[in-house]
């Protein structure tokens, strides 16, 4: 008989008791407006935030069913630039505190690690190992295996 595997929770989508802490916040930066093209799904850009800060993937390889790469993208940056993400940091904090889940007295900074990009920083140039030895047989015009001169 196979073990049916538990289907676990996703640790990127946001559940109804934090969306009901977050959406206050993005309305009072971002309210809704009457006239124009709809706004993107807030909650559906907030999920796609959180996958990609949680796997670390490029914001063009995220799952379709996250919505547009772009939007996702620029809503992202523009929460940055406003101060949104801050807040709502400070505010899933403060309710953490209030429920006893936070330990003051202990706290960790995560990093992520990638490539330097343009090259990074100049290093010094590589040192020779040895001279090469080698015959080269093409060096003359007759085809004569003949060591080359330098």
């Amino acid at each position: 008989m196979r073990k049916q595997a538990e289907v676990l929770d996703t640790i990127w989508e946001v559940d109804d008791d934090l969306w009901m802490i977050i959406e206050p916040i993005l309305l009072a930066f971002y309210p809704p407006k009457e006239t124009g093209r709809p706004r993107v799904d807030f909650r559906q850009v907030f999920n796609a935030i959180i996958y990609r800060l949680r796997t670390g993937c490029q914001w063009n390889h995220m799952p379709r069913e996250l919505g547009s790469d772009s939007s996702n993208h620029r809503w992202f940056q523009q929460w940055r630039a406003d101060g949104v993400l801050e807040r709502i940091w400070a505010t899933i904090i403060e309710e953490c505190d209030e429920m006893g889940g936070v330990q003051w007295d202990w706290q960790a900074a995560d990093a992520m690690l990638g490539k330097a990009r343009f090259g990074g920083p100049t290093s010094a140039p590589t040192r020779r190992i040895g001279r090469k030895t080698a015959r080269r047989r093409a060096c003359s015009s007759t085809g004569e295996a003949v060591r080359c001169p330098r």
